[in-house]
């Protein structure tokens, strides 16, 4: 289905700003993404309606929020197609959702000397959770590296795979690369030695269909701002069985089955997981931003969005000394790069001066900067809501500032 761009950008009013006196072009949909008017009305209809603490009150209003937030664990299950709605863990993000897996994960099955694969293309939330624990349990990490075009080399990772790999977590789609990992293949290799994988899924879910009992991940985690919704509020997918076996991340109310001085019993999936006043009020409002884009139609999101990042990497490799970082055939809407010797802070700023938001820096993957012998690119972000025409803009403004260093 062709989506109509001009309806949908009337539903980000952000979008209509002008900055320094030229129409916005947001290019750092990598880092978070716009907020359609339903979700933001959302939070505050809960607010305004409906703003109880969940699943602590036998009062009408505790009682009408929590149904709205376990229908939003149902709306994530549904959205991931996890088999169990308690395989479905509310957390604050990405970042907190791996840094559960990593503490509860190696607390059980964990012993030093036992080894964790990662790889070289992984977000800093997908590294050092991991290397906390190698000071903690004496654990170590195993780099899957990659090759020239930023593609993971899976014959790398079946020689790294030893009878001391306990798991192995690796991004789904690079947020500097945009490379598009195998990650079916991946969970294929490692199942077949009884590994388990988890799944950074934070640069996948907004652009990719993707289903947790097709791929068979074990774990896999994402971020509701990356998706359109608020900020705060993460997923960890789990399956049921290792979930079950994990001790609790952290402690407090709701957690809990049973408290007293001598000693505490746990509460069933999810709530294990979800220690203390839960940011219910987001989680509802993530539900409403799930079922925006599932109204578009992620299949027509993603043919649009592949269409964007063809044409501006067609048009970008027009402009000489301009690198692109992450050639890879299989790409979701990121395009990282560097022109001449440009320093890309100073790209940054003076497209920015332009009206244009883009991402400069190392990106949280100052290890894939090491790899690709650099210190940071420029990144531009794309989501279904930019248009061919902010590209030509970003063009033109990308050839403004290699005139302007030439001169």
């Amino acid at each position: 289905m062709k989506l109509d761009i001009k309806k949908i950008r009337e539903d980000f009013p952000i979008l209509s700003t002008r900055i320094y006196g030229k129409p916005l072009i947001y290019l750092d949909n990598g880092a978070t993404t716009q907020k359609p008017k339903c979700v933001v009305e959302e939070i505050e209809n809960v607010y305004y309606t409906t703003n109880a603490n969940v699943h602590r009150g036998v009062h009408h209003l505790s009682q009408q929020a929590t149904d709205l937030a376990e229908d939003a664990r149902n709306v994530v299950q549904s959205f991931v197609n996890a088999k169990h709605n308690h395989e479905v863990i509310f957390t604050k993000g990405t970042t907190e959702s791996i840094n559960l897996v990593a503490h509860s994960f190696c607390q059980q099955f964990c012993s030093e000397g036992d080894e964790i694969i990662i790889s070289a293309m992984e977000h800093h939330a997908n590294i050092v959770p991991w290397q906390l624990q190698e000071s903690i349990r004496g654990i170590k990490l195993r780099v899957v590296p990659i090759n020239e075009k930023g593609e993971l080399k899976l014959d790398e990772l079946k020689k790294l795979i030893s009878p001391k790999t306990r798991l192995i977590s690796v991004t789904y789609v690079s947020n500097v690369l945009g490379t598009i990992n195998p990650v079916d293949e991946i969970i294929e290799i490692a199942h077949k030695r009884n590994i388990p994988v988890l799944i950074d899924a934070a640069q996948a879910v907004q652009h990719l269909e993707v289903d947790v009992q097709k791929l068979d991940c074990d774990f896999l985690v994402f971020s509701a701002h990356k998706l359109y919704g608020p900020t705060g509020v993460g997923v960890l997918y789990g399956k049921e069985e290792l979930l079950n076996k994990m001790p609790p991340y952290q402690g407090g109310g709701e957690m809990i089955g049973t408290v007293s001085f001598k000693g505490t019993t746990f509460n069933e999936l999810p709530f294990k997981f979800e220690a203390g006043t839960p940011n219910y009020v987001d989680v509802i409002a993530t539900a409403t931003a799930i079922k925006y884009i599932k109204n578009i139609g992620l299949d027509s999101i993603k043919a649009y969005e592949d269409e964007l990042l063809q044409y501006c990497t067609d048009e970008l490799t027009k402009i000489d000394g301009l690198r692109i970082y992450g050639t890879s055939v299989h790409k979701s809407s990121v395009i990282s790069f560097l022109v001449n010797n440009i320093h890309h802070y100073d790209m940054g700023m003076l497209l920015d001066k332009m009206g244009i938001a883009v991402r400069t820096g190392h990106h949280c993957a100052q290890p894939l900067m090491e790899e690709l012998g650099v210190e940071g690119t420029v990144r531009a972000s794309f989501a279904f809501y930019n248009t061919k025409e902010e590209i030509d803009i970003l063009v033109a403004g990308i050839k403004r500032v290699v005139t302007m260093f030439a001169n």
